[in-house]
């Protein structure tokens, strides 16, 4: 199956310019979310501010991800990009959520 989807993006590249969208960092500020909005119900209890995790947005505000997304191809993208710049174990750290790097990555 993966060859076949490689094979389909390289005849349409052959035809053709694709368009990636744009960061998923410089739209998500426009929301200006407060803290509240990074925890959403799941993290309320946590013991580090959350703010500014975006990659946690997939879990706690997933209309948000999938509007931005849906933005982008309205507006012509072809290819989208996760939300998932740091959803590392290492950039999770940050927050004490190195245990939802997996989980992050799939929502992604």
């Amino acid at each position: 199956m993966q060859a076949n989807r490689s094979a389909e993006l390289i005849s349409i590249l052959d035809k053709r310019l694709l368009i990636l969208d744009g960061a998923m960092g410089t739209i998500i500020q426009k929301y200006k979310l407060q803290e509240k909005d990074y925890r959403g119900s799941r993290f309320t209890d946590h013991v580090i501010d959350l703010k500014g995790n975006n990659d946690i947005l997939l879990l706690t505000q997933p209309e948000i991800i999938k509007e931005i997304h849906t933005a982008y191809l309205v507006a012509g993208a072809d290819i989208i990009e996760t939300c998932t710049f740091n959803a590392t174990k290492l950039s999770q750290a940050d927050y004490q959520l190195e245990s939802i790097a997996y989980e992050l990555n799939v929502a992604g």
